[in-house]
């Protein structure tokens, strides 16, 4: 087990921002969830009439050009939705954390990741050169589509100069590129770093795609309790859509110029499953292995979380994967560690999933609650006996892990600490 005291740079929060189906910015994003309230709806941004799922998590009322100085506002129309998402997000945290006020920006990075980037962008250039020729295929089109523009684009809007990184491991993007921001804290690469995920692909294709899977829920009549991790009748997960940004500091720079504490990155733990391009470890090997990897870096026991906060994507099959690895992770603890997955609120952002479950988990670090499992009326019989609480629970705890795992058997586990 790694020792906390021979780290020599600590890594904290000091800002944090999103923008998702729940509202647009931490605080209500937070009510929300403390009202018990989904923010899944019917789909309003193209006609669904004609697909078997016809709701989703839509981001609203986001005008992404307040977020661009003047004279990036005119390429700004240009780029895809999960820039849009990331430029908002980021602008909530990057003002918490007082990033503004630090004028040499070559000692601040960015890490960030998106699922799927511009797959809007990617879908229209196609149809464009499938009907009308390769003429009609926008000259923006690489440009607007890859997946690291995110990140290009956070650093031209605050003029951050350091180390630039994107990460793409579907679902569990965000947690990585937490992870990989906190190792460059560490090597002392970077002082600060914006970290996180954006995803803007509730698209046709997408549904469609989704979809032909039968991965996505069905529950069409009753959009709000949808999305039912760890409930019996369970049908697949809500597409949603929104990004979610964390600024990442080391400790000692964070008190010399008095930036908020909100809490501590204190590990990732990360594993691949080798076993399946969608279906999870049926014995949830891979995430337990992420798990324990995490709380080995970060030098704390199981018993010593009082919340996961899962993955739990409403499938039927991955749910019960993740929790007999948490199972086998905490049985020694039941009763103080509670589980739960807040994807019955907001749905599965993809990419972005995993930040704003971050951020999510930081706040009940931060104010002593513990978010109630909306939507689980009948919990499946099969899963193991885990603390899976339909109420809030109020209570202090010092350490929370949060999971999120991607296809291709990407795994990652966050351990984030009270300060």
């Amino acid at each position: 087990m790694t020792n906390r005291g021979t780290q020599q740079r600590r890594v904290v929060i000091t800002g944090a921002g999103t923008v998702n189906p729940l509202g647009n910015s931490v605080q209500h994003t937070w009510d929300a969830i403390l009202a018990g309230r989904s923010g899944i709806g019917p789909i309003t941004r193209f006609d669904a009439s004609h697909l078997a799922t016809r709701i989703a998590g839509e981001v609203r009322d986001v005008q992404f050009d307040d977020f661009f100085p003047e004279e990036m506002k005119k390429k700004a129309k240009r780029l895809a939705p999960f820039c849009h998402y990331a430029a908002a997000a980021s602008a909530e945290a990057i003002a918490q954390a007082g990033l503004d006020s630090i004028p040499e920006r070559h000692s601040i990075g960015i890490c960030y990741g998106s699922g799927v980037g511009g797959l809007g962008v990617q879908h229209e250039n196609s149809v464009a050169l499938e009907t009308k020729g390769a003429r009609r295929v926008s000259p923006f089109y690489v440009p607007m589509s890859i997946g690291n523009m995110a990140a290009g684009v956070i650093s031209m809007i605050w003029g951050i100069t350091g180390p630039n990184v994107s990460i793409q491991t579907a679902c569990a993007s965000a947690n990585h590129a937490v992870a990989v921001a906190q190792m460059i804290i560490r090597t002392g690469m970077a002082e600060m770093m914006v970290a996180g995920g954006s995803e803007g692909a509730l698209i046709e294709i997408a549904v469609a795609g989704f979809g032909n899977m039968h991965a996505l829920s069905t529950r069409n009549d009753d959009p709000r309790t949808a999305s039912r991790p760890y409930d019996r009748d369970r049908d697949g997960f809500v597409l949603s859509e929104g990004a979610a940004t964390l600024i990442l500091e080391e400790y000692e720079h964070a008190r010399r110029r008095g930036a908020p504490i909100l809490g501590e990155v204190l590990a990732c733990g990360m594993s691949g499953d080798a076993h399946d391009f969608v279906a999870p470890d049926p014995e949830g090997k891979g995430a337990a292995l992420s798990m324990k990897m995490a709380l080995d870096q970060a030098g704390i026991n199981a018993d010593q979380l009082g919340y996961v906060n899962t993955h739990g994507t409403s499938t039927p099959s991955g749910d019960v994967a993740e929790i007999q690895g948490i199972y086998d992770l905490v049985r020694n603890s039941l009763e103080s560690t509670h589980v739960g997955s807040t994807k019955s609120y907001h749905g599965h952002l993809l990419g972005a999933a995993a930040g704003l479950e971050a951020i999510i988990t930081l706040q009940a670090l931060r104010e002593g609650v513990i978010p109630a499992n909306i939507n689980l009326f009948n919990p499946d019989p099969e899963l193991p006996p885990v603390q899976l609480p339909r109420e809030i629970v109020e209570k202090r705890f010092q350490y929370a892990l949060s999971n999120s795992f991607g296809f291709g058997g990407h795994n990652s586990s966050l351990v984030l600490g009270r300060v």
